[in-house]
């Protein structure tokens, strides 16, 4: 009997492997994981175009997280539910769609949604991780002579090490965002603000650019804890920092400083904007209305210190130091108000 001669994987293929295994594994990033995946395809499979989308699980939509091939601009608002056009389907059936040809096919209408270039084929493959399908990978107008079994076959293996990558990627971010929230409010820790208060003065250093820093705290707090318990004295804290971050502007930062006291940190901000700014978030904050679990309502007051820099100083302790000694100031004479420089 003849043997069947051994089948062996092209040295090529073997090094866009094992250079792909290499690359993502080298990062953290979504961002370049992401680019190193589509690179590595265009590399392995010869096509129009090379699209990765991603799965919008609140939404139950996905979204062109990156793309190749020249329709970037065309894609880039493009939003595709889950169960329509080929990516929705493949997303819903966590399976593999090869579409030789597309012409008759009403998926790709309904994906492309003519925004894109004439489709007349399509791989495309889920990105399937330990927790189920992240997104998926399409491969527009692939040659006929590229659709055989074995370029399905490797296909699959990168895929589902993109995967992987993808899903490590997500749970260092996860671990990372722990480590700067914190727990009660869900807002940034201290931890945090020193780093950004680092950044932003910097920034003031180089470019001459204020930023101006907010020092809240609430007062008579004490007094919710000793008459309601602490487990309403933790809603009431995580309220407050929800309802600090809605009255802020989209480029502030919201933080909780420790106990009940939060910071707001307003970048490229001087000093009587900042004031004018914190004046409007603490007549907000004093007016709303809490209705906390068993049908309790209680309303919060706040002493509020002002600091900016460079008028009141160029570090992080001299610009924390300044807000929170006019935050005292304003507690040791009745409370309730904003004083600034």
């Amino acid at each position: 009997m003849t043997p069947v001669p051994e089948k062996r994987i092209p040295i090529d293929d073997l090094l866009v492997f094992h250079q792909l295994a290499r690359s993502l594994t080298s990062s953290f990033d979504l961002d370049t994981i992401l680019r190193t995946i589509i690179e590595h395809m265009e590399r392995f499979i010869e096509a129009e175009m090379w699209t990765l989308l991603m799965l919008d699980e609140a939404r139950q939509e996905l979204y062109y997280a990156i793309a190749a091939g020249g329709e970037e601009v065309a894609l880039r608002d493009l939003r595709v539910k889950v169960g329509e056009g080929v990516a929705g389907w493949v997303i819903q059936h966590a399976e593999t769609l090869i579409v030789p040809e597309a012409e008759n096919d009403p998926r790709l209408r309904d994906e492309l949604n003519g925004k894109a270039s004439k489709v007349r084929s399509v791989i495309a493959m889920p990105l399937r991780g330990r927790t189920g399908v992240q997104g998926v990978i399409e491969i527009l107008n692939p040659p006929s002579s590229q659709l055989t079994d074995y370029t399905i076959a490797f296909l699959h293996i990168l895929a589902d090490h993109a995967a992987i990558a993808i899903e490590n990627a997500r749970d260092v971010a996860r671990i990372q965002q722990l480590t700067i929230t914190d727990d009660t409010t869900g807002l940034y820790n201290v931890r945090h603000l020193y780093d950004v208060l680092t950044r932003e003065l910097d920034r003031c250093n180089k470019l001459g650019q204020p930023v101006s820093l907010a020092f809240l705290d609430l007062d008579r707090f004490k007094q919710v804890n000793d008459v309601h318990g602490h487990l309403v004295g933790s809603e009431l804290l995580a309220r407050t920092g929800r309802r600090l971050q809605e009255l802020s502007r989209k480029q502030d930062w919201c933080f909780r400083y420790g106990g009940d006291e939060f910071v707001i940190l307003m970048p490229e901000t001087g000093a009587k904007e900042a004031h004018a700014q914190a004046k409007i978030l603490h007549r907000s904050l004093q007016a709303t209305h809490f209705c906390l679990k068993g049908g309790l309502e209680l309303t919060v007051r706040a002493s509020v210190g002002l600091a900016t820099a460079p008028l009141d100083g160029a570090t992080i302790h001299a610009i924390i130091g300044a807000a929170d000694d006019r935050m005292y100031q304003v507690k040791t004479n009745g409370r309730g108000e904003v004083r600034g420089a």
